[in-house]
């Protein structure tokens, strides 16, 4: 895939005579970090595990994979969306608004470092997050380009659903995280559940990733 920081590759998977696209993000294509540890592909599958958990689909389904070409990694199911659309076209169009609002919240628990404009992909009648690896830092590191419903109420749903997760942190993250990265999420899952409205930009933060499409 042209424009990756990171070896990310377009890949056909079989299963049962059908075949479909998947992103391969190999652990061995990744570039180290300063701020963030070793394996960023585990990341990728955490989010995806915390978005099953929370019961919104907002990350296309991921998995890790050890016997793929170039080593142990994550594979993505690969959308086929409109990728003339990112963030900064769909928040115009107020039938994504209530998706939009999921992922904000999604990033909010995650505590995702990283929520560029080309990150959220329209394809049929869903938004998807994509491209999830700078995720569950202990530290607060949130920077992303939704904040557009800053001071709006969050809907209860997403609150609750928030506030289930706190309590019981998915189990397949003991896989994917450290046991610190977990306690920290279910804290920041239970203060997103107390949260009345979504907040705005904290200018004491870097809030706004780079670049941000």
């Amino acid at each position: 895939m042209p424009w990756s920081s990171n070896g990310t590759f377009l890949v056909s998977v079989t299963l049962g005579g059908v075949t479909h696209g998947a992103i391969y993000k190999p652990h061995r294509g990744e570039r180290p970090l300063w701020d963030f540890p070793d394996g960023l592909f585990l990341r990728e599958v955490a989010a995806y595990e915390l978005s099953a958990a929370l019961g919104w689909d907002a990350i296309p389904e991921t998995v890790l994979r050890e016997d793929a070409p170039l080593g142990v990694g994550s594979l993505q199911w690969f959308v086929d969306a409109d990728f003339e659309q990112h963030y900064f076209t769909l928040v115009d169009d107020p039938r994504w608004h209530d998706d939009l609002r999921r992922l904000a919240v999604f990033d909010l628990i995650a505590n995702n470092a990283d929520r560029k404009s080309g990150h959220c992909l329209a394809a049929g009648d869903r938004i998807w997050g994509i491209d999830n690896g700078l995720c569950f830092h202990i530290q607060p590191k949130l920077r992303t380009v939704i904040w557009d419903f800053g001071g709006e109420p969050i809907p209860d749903r997403l609150r609750g659903d928030a506030e289930r997760i706190s309590r019981t942190p998915p189990a397949a993250l003991a896989a994917l995280l450290n046991d610190s990265e977990i306690e920290v999420l279910a804290a920041r899952a239970a203060a997103v559940a107390r949260l009345a409205t979504f907040p705005n930009p904290d200018p004491d933060m870097r809030p706004y990733p780079w670049p941000l499409v």
